[in-house]
C-alpha cells in the first residue's frame, strides 16, 4: 500500500522518536519535535509508540490514498480536510481509497502529526527512521517530502486490525484530552532548570532571564530556537570547552540572545548553558509559532521528575484504556 504527495508543504518529513547510541560519533538525534504528539498518533493506529511517522510544519501536505488506511493526525490545528470535510484530530480515522487529505496552514500550533497504521516503511538507519536533513540520511531519502512521492505503509498488527475493525462498525467514538500534555497557546511559560554555567551569570542577568519575556524568532528552526529580547551577559569573560547538549538546552552566545536547543541540535556545544528546558515541557516549546512571547520560570529537579511522571501515567492509561475498549 502507498500513498502519493500531491502536495510537500513547508517542511514534511518523517520522524520518529530519534537516533539514539550514535551521539558519540556526531550523529545527531533528530527526531519529532513534538514527541508526545507523534507518541498518541501511533498509539491512536494501535502502533508502537516510537513508529515513524509525518511531522507537517506550520502549512501542510497534501496526500492521496490508494487504499482504506486507518490514520490518526495530532499535533497543531492545519484545518485539515479529508476530501473537503474537516478532518478529526486526536482519533482514529479511517480515510477511504482515494481520498485527498490536505493540511492547511497551521491556526494553533506549528506541527502536526499525521500516523499510519502498519507505520510509514522506510528503511533504519542506526536504528531509526527519522529525518536527518543536514546529513540526507534516513526518512525518505535524507530529505523533505516532495511532490510525486510514494510513501510505503507497512502490515497492520492485531490492535490495527481491531481498530479498523470498531471504525467499519462505527462503534469508536471516542478522543483523548490532549490537553493534560501539551499547551498550544503562543504566549507561553516555559519551565527550566539551572544550566551548569548559571552561577556564571551576576544576580541581575538571572533576573532578566526570569522577569523579561523573549519573542521567539523567524530565523528558528528544528535546530534551535533563536530568541529575542533582553541581553544576557556573563560576569566575567572563561574559556568553555565545548561539552555535550541535549533537547532543551539553553545558551548564551556573546550577542546574549538565547538560543534553545531542539530536535537536530547539534552533540556538542561551547556556549555557556544558562538553563535547560524539562522534559513535560519540550512538546509546547515545539508548537509555538515564529513570533510567539515565550517567558521562563525557574523549577527544581524534583518538580520536573514530577511533572514528566504524571505524564507519562497519562500515556500509559491512554495505551491501557484502548487495549481493554479493543479486547474486553
Amino acid at each position: 500500500m502507498s500513498i502519493n504527495v500531491l502536495h510537500s508543504g513547508l517542511l514534511t518529513t518523517v520522524q520518529d522518536i530519534g537516533r539514539y547510541g550514535s551521539q558519540k560519533y556526531g550523529v545527531i538525534v533528530s527526531g519529532a519535535m513534538d514527541s508526545y504528539s507523534l507518541r498518541l498518533a501511533n498509539i491512536l493506529v494501535g502502533n508502537k509508540e516510537n513508529e515513524a511517522t509525518l511531522e507537517i510544519t506550520l502549512y501542510g501536505t497534501t496526500l492521496q490514498f490508494e487504499e482504506d488506511t486507518l490514520i490518526a493526525i495530532t499535533g497543531g490545528d492545519f484545518l485539515t480536510t479529508i476530501d473537503g470535510i474537516i478532518a478529526p484530530l486526536w482519533r482514529p480515522v479511517l480515510i477511504k481509497k482515494n481520498s485527498i487529505l490536505k493540511f492547511n496552514s497551521a491556526i494553533k500550533g506549528s506541527r502536526a502529526y499525521v500516523a499510519f497504521a502498519g507505520g510509514i516503511n522506510t528503511p533504519q538507519i542506526m536504528g531509526s527512521k527519522s529525518t536527518y536533513l543536514r546529513a540526507n540520511i534516513g526518512g525518505y531519502e535524507g530529505r523533505a517530502l516532495k511532490k510525486g512521492d510514494f510513501l510505503k505503509i507497512g502490515e497492520k498488527n492485531k490492535t490495527s486490525e481491531a481498530l479498523l475493525q470498531q471504525l467499519d462498525d462505527k462503534n469508536i467514538s471516542w478522543s483523548i484530552n490532549f490537553n493534560e500534555l501539551i499547551n498550544f497557546q503562543q504566549d507561553l511559560i516555559i519551565r527550566v532548570l539551572k544550566g551548569t554555567e548559571f552561577e556564571r551569570f551576576d544576580k541581575e542577568n538571572q533576573q532578566t532571564f526570569f522577569q523579561q519575556s523573549y519573542t521567539l524568532t523567524v530565523q528558528s528552526d528544528r535546530m534551535g530556537y533563536r530568541l529575542e529580547g533582553p541581553s544576557i551577559s556573563l560576569s566575567e569573560k572563561f574559556e568553555l570547552l565545548s561539552e555535550g547538549v541535549t533537547f532543551g538546552t539553553i545558551q548564551i552566545p556573546p550577542n546574549g540572545q538565547p538560543i534553545i536547543l531542539m530536535a537536530d541540535r547539534q552533540t556538542t556545544g561551547g556556549y555557556p548553558k544558562f538553563g535547560q528546558v524539562i522534559t513535560a515541557d519540550l512538546p509546547s516549546l515545539a508548537q509555538l509559532q515564529p513570533r510567539a512571547t515565550i517567558r521562563f520560570t525557574e523549577v527544581t529537579l524534583k518538580e520536573a521528575e514530577t511533572v514528566l511522571v504524571q505524564n507519562e501515567q497519562f500515556i500509559n492509561n491512554l495505551k491501557t484504556a484502548i487495549h481493554y475498549k479493543l479486547f474486553h
